[in-house]
């Protein structure tokens, strides 16, 4: 049975921010932000956008009511959750109108869990062959003010329905995976926002890159040769590359080029976009996919999907007959070019612009929101979204 993605879409909040003009803010040559971490715009969240809102918002666009009817798994992978113990997938289950026979949990690690919820999908699908599955990576990248992990902020969400018979891209086993005990990024419960040790972070990322890299060549005899491009996890576009060229060195010209070629495409919409965490991978995923114009049908991908902790894997999928027409470039191209470009005081405002903890009550101005699905406040200390559809 062919096991993989039906549907995928994305969503990301309608503002944004330059990163050249936040370096400038910050009195740093423009060109580290743009050229060396290889990020031109970051989103900008908020207060009437959380990852349930974000999540929502991505899936809205791409379930149709015999979708709704199949889907009879909801996974949420978030490292931004919004209660220790309710399922953010429950809210999704209210706001989308999905059939109540349906089981919903959340899942985290860092930035890997939207890949675990991949897998656990496959398995769910192999026993019920009629169902689907939907997945949401939902994440707000948050690292504070004027921080070094400043400039690698962002904000969105991925959703995809993974099926039997999928309509873009089989997902191929096996795979690979490995954990390691390592502190390289981490939010403990205290803090809104995360820690990280940067230098040894992509140290780890690179490693645990290359070293699944090559257990998966040596389970599947799949190589370079074989990939038409290979897809990363992008905290931010160049941590990427670097990983990508430590193994491309070894390739012939073609295929370098042609890796190289297909990663500059697979990091577009990250790097105006900015880290969503969790859906991270499968924003570049979506990138390839539809900014791409000769990546045919049975050609296969590899896709490195990391969470700092650390736990990454490597598998690949093919590309399914007539995939293209399963996108939603359109509805991307006119999301993305509807955004608001905010001044660095602006974002600096809105990134201030938070709930308290504990508070009670507060009704938030969601009629400035122009997204569907808003999070529109806190009512006895429970959680209230709307859906400006129903």
């Amino acid at each position: 049975m062919k096991i993989g993605i039906d549907k995928i879409g994305f969503y990301t909040p309608n503002m944004y921010v330059e990163t050249e003009n936040l370096a400038k803010a910050r009195h740093i040559d423009p060109g580290k932000f743009t050229i060396g971490i290889g990020q031109e715009k970051m989103a900008v969240t908020p207060i009437t956008q959380d990852a349930v809102s974000l999540a929502a918002n991505a899936a809205l666009e791409i379930l149709t009511a015999e979708d709704k009817k199949a889907i009879d798994y909801v996974i949420f992978a978030t490292e931004s959750g919004i209660d220790h113990s309710k399922a953010a997938s429950i809210y999704i289950h209210e706001l989308l109108d999905l059939e109540p026979n349906v089981r919903s949990i959340e899942v985290k690690q860092a930035c890997y869990s939207a890949t675990a919820g991949i897998q656990i999908a496959k398995g769910h699908i192999a026993l019920n062959p009629e169902s689907k599955v939907l997945i949401l990576g939902a994440d707000i990248s948050r690292y504070g003010l004027e921080t070094s992990g400043e400039v690698t902020q962002g904000a969105g969400a991925v959703a995809m329905v993974v099926s039997a018979d999928p309509k873009i891209m089989t997902i191929e086993s096996p795979s690979v995976y490995q954990t390691e005990d390592v502190m390289d990024f981490w939010r403990p419960l205290h803090s809104d926002t995360a820690f990280v040790q940067g230098k040894y972070s992509v140290d780890q990322y690179i490693k645990f890159f290359q070293n699944l890299y090559y257990a998966h060549h040596d389970k599947t005899n799949i190589g370079l040769s074989d990939l038409d491009a290979i897809l990363f996890h992008l905290p931010y576009t160049k941590m990427g590359m670097k990983a990508l060229k430590s193994v491309v060195e070894e390739a012939n010209e073609a295929d370098r080029e042609r890796l190289l070629a297909n990663f500059d495409i697979s990091k577009r919409y990250n790097a105006i976009v900015g880290n969503i965490y969790t859906g991270s991978l499968y924003l570049s995923l979506i990138s390839l996919l539809e900014l791409n114009t000769t990546i045919e049908a049975g050609s296969r991908i590899g896709l490195f999907s990391y969470g700092s902790g650390a736990v990454g894997e490597f598998f690949t999928g093919i590309l399914q007959p007539n995939y293209r027409e399963a996108l939603y470039k359109e509805k991307h191209d006119n999301m993305l070019d509807n955004r608001t470009e905010v001044s660095v005081e602006a974002y600096e405002k809105t990134f201030q612009d938070t709930i308290p903890s504990g508070t009670e009550n507060i009704e938030l101005p969601i009629e400035q929101d122009p997204a569907t699905i808003c999070f529109a406040g806190i009512k006895d200390h429970m959680r209230q979204y709307v859906n400006k559809n129903n």
